[in-house]
């Protein structure tokens, strides 16, 4: 019974956090949003939301090395299967300099976290992601949405200028027939969200026990897999269809989104203690990320069907690795 509820807590999140996504995205496109922005704030959070109330139902009740396994999973997972997987299916082309600018960034964002993780362990010996570290991330985070935002704002005015009849028109809401199930799709969301992050909190933690194996693995192994889903079919559908783009960036986005609003937030709540093997996570996860870097400087921007056969790979022997040393 407890597989069978930690994976009804898996799937409660990710209908939730669908859910939120498409409740959101309806209203803001009845008050007349732009459809670029809406994807930039309202999706983007809403595919990680599932990750952030995990970590914080985590935080709250004292379940901060599942928080953490969670995050470093999802990471690795996205990094390691996500990208593999896509590149299996169609070899994956990137050209954007945006995205190249936020691969940059996310390996600077990945060091910064392992500063943070090896400095505490050498001055207090107590490795921990602390509220001050969280404040410093969330301030991180707040610069990259702003800039983020203010490139989007920028490419949209750039063809034209629109004369201000059709600004009016731009902007005028598409109405408030069926806003109702809108909300009701946002607060199922929502209730989805909380219900399925305590039911994945409670078992995944049970599992561990049963398993005598620590919750950071159960993390690691379970749940960041399972509230990673939103990433890989987006990202196989995005390959599919040949937007190398969207593929890459949700990849990133989500990585970024993990590391500077959900492990902040979580740590807010109450500071994470780094458990064991964590730090190998971390480091772990800022491989890969400079592996990408190499491949598509060395593969003329390009990461092929054997160049994905070997991140996914990589990613399961790891994998089994720290589940064989736990």
């Amino acid at each position: 019974m407890t597989v069978a509820f930690l994976s009804l807590g898996i799937l409660l999140l990710l209908a939730g956090g669908a859910g939120l996504v498409s409740g959101a995205t309806r209203l803001a496109d009845r008050w007349g949003l732009s459809p670029a922005l809406v994807g930039l704030t309202v999706v983007a959070f809403g595919t990680s939301a599932p990750e952030l109330v995990v970590n914080v139902i985590g935080a709250l009740q004292d379940q901060t090395s599942l928080a953490f396994g969670n995050v470093a999973g999802s990471n690795l997972a996205n990094l390691g299967l996500v990208l593999g997987f896509a590149a299996l299916i169609s070899p994956v082309n990137l050209q954007s300099q945006l995205i190249r600018r936020e691969l940059a960034l996310l390996m600077l964002v990945t060091s910064m976290l392992a500063v943070m993780v090896i400095d505490l362990a050498l001055s207090e010996g107590d490795a921990r992601i602390s509220r001050s570290d969280g404040l410093i991330l969330l301030l991180m985070f707040s610069t990259v949405i702003y800039i983020s935002v203010g490139d989007l704002l920028r490419s949209l005015q750039d063809p034209m200028v629109l004369r201000a009849e059709d600004l009016e028109v731009a902007m005028a809401p598409a109405g408030t027939a069926g806003a109702g199930r809108d909300w009701m799709l946002i607060l199922g969301g929502v209730v989805g969200l909380l219900a399925g992050g305590q039911l994945t909190i409670d078992y995944g933690a049970q599992l561990a026990t049963m398993l005598g194996v620590p919750p950071v693995i159960i993390g690691l192994l379970v749940v960041a897999l399972g509230t990673s889903m939103p990433e890989l079919v987006t990202s196989i559908i995005a390959a599919i269809r040949g937007e190398a783009d969207l593929c890459v960036g949700n990849v990133i986005g989500s990585n970024l989104f993990n590391i500077l609003f959900v492990l902040p937030i979580s740590a807010l709540v109450r500071p994470l203690p780094i458990p064991s093997g964590g730090l190998m996570d971390v480091l772990f996860s800022l491989l890969l990320a400079v592996a990408i870097v190499i491949v598509f400087l060395t593969g003329r921007a390009r990461m092929g069907r054997a160049t994905g056969t070997a991140f996914i790979l990589v990613y399961l022997a790891y994998m089994t690795y720290r589940l064989l040393s736990a």
